[in-house]
């Protein structure tokens, strides 16, 4: 049996020392394409002043599916090349399933910190009144024994459930490419999520991909009865600010890039999706990153 985690991956597995970091930090976010312009956003509101990237594996995406060993040595890899180049002084990774596989290869081969994004099932299960909550993540999240840790430890007589969904993280591509999204195809991937018996409703339902909060006014409509969405980016953000600190005085955000490890060209409905989001597709090309 594998061995349980101590404690979340969003939680530092030491203390960091950040004596010497700039007072306007360099901070990199890291995910399988889009799902984390979430993490993104919240940490940007937290942090205005830091200097940002943001890198989406979008040569590899989607992770779901992925072996965990590929998985490992891609990102492994992929990280040396951005450490090097941009000097971040944090990572967030801001992928559940890379979160879930990678973050303890990367704590132990690079010294600069790194915030992992995991399942809110600990906050869901103590919010919820009803005890009847839903997981809805990744295939490749939900079976993860990490998940199944989780549960374990926080659950405390909250039944959980959980719905892997294989297209998902992929409709919430589409709709900021502003291609054509079906909300039936929605509303069939989250329908095992509203289990309604034994006098007691689901209540609560944990976004386990940073994907799907870019669908959330979706999923409130068609949701079979109001729930609530635990979304897992302000969180991060939180620890990100328990990390280097609060901001010194005002600050006004300015454009990062955003670095796509395919090297494709950004089309048009994604450039002003992610202007929207302070981003600008970066021409930079990566090395590790190409398949």
């Amino acid at each position: 049996m594998a061995a349980r985690p101590a404690k979340p991956l969003y939680i530092s597995a030491r203390r960091v020392n950040f004596t010497g970091v700039s007072a306007a930090p360099t901070i990199l976010v890291f995910d399988s394409g889009l799902g984390g312009l979430t993490v993104f956003r919240e940490t940007r509101k937290a942090r205005p002043d830091a200097r940002y990237i943001y890198v989406a594996d979008d040569a590899f995406f989607p992770y779901n599916g992925r072996g965990e060993t590929e998985l490992v040595e891609r990102v492994v890899a992929i990280m040396g090349e951005l450490i090097a180049e941009h000097a971040p002084d944090l990572v967030v990774i801001a992928c559940n399933t890379a979160s879930t596989v990678v973050l303890s290869p990367l704590r132990a081969r690079y010294k600069v910190p790194f915030v992992g994004t995991v399942p809110a099932i600990k906050p869901a299960c103590a919010a919820s009144r009803s005890k009847r909550i839903s997981v809805l993540g990744t295939e490749g999240t939900v079976r993860r024994e990490y998940t199944q840790a989780l549960i374990r430890d926080f659950a405390k007589g909250c039944e959980v459930k959980l719905i892997g969904s294989g297209r998902l993280a992929a409709i919430a591509e589409a709709g900021l490419r502003a291609e054509p999204v079906d909300d039936g195809e929605i509303a069939t991937e989250i329908a095992p999520c509203f289990v309604d018996g034994d006098g007691r409703r689901t209540d609560t339902v944990v976004l386990a991909c940073t994907h799907y909060p870019l669908l959330l006014d979706r999923l409130s409509t068609l949701a079979p009865w109001p729930v609530a969405w635990i979304d897992p980016a302000p969180a991060i953000a939180r620890r990100v600010l328990d990390l280097l600190g609060k901001p010194d005085g005002d600050a006004r955000p300015g454009v990062a890039p955003a670095i796509f490890t395919s090297g494709r060209t950004s089309s048009p409905a994604l450039t002003r999706a992610l202007a929207g989001f302070g981003l600008e597709a970066s021409a930079a090309v990566m090395t590790a990153g190409r398949v």
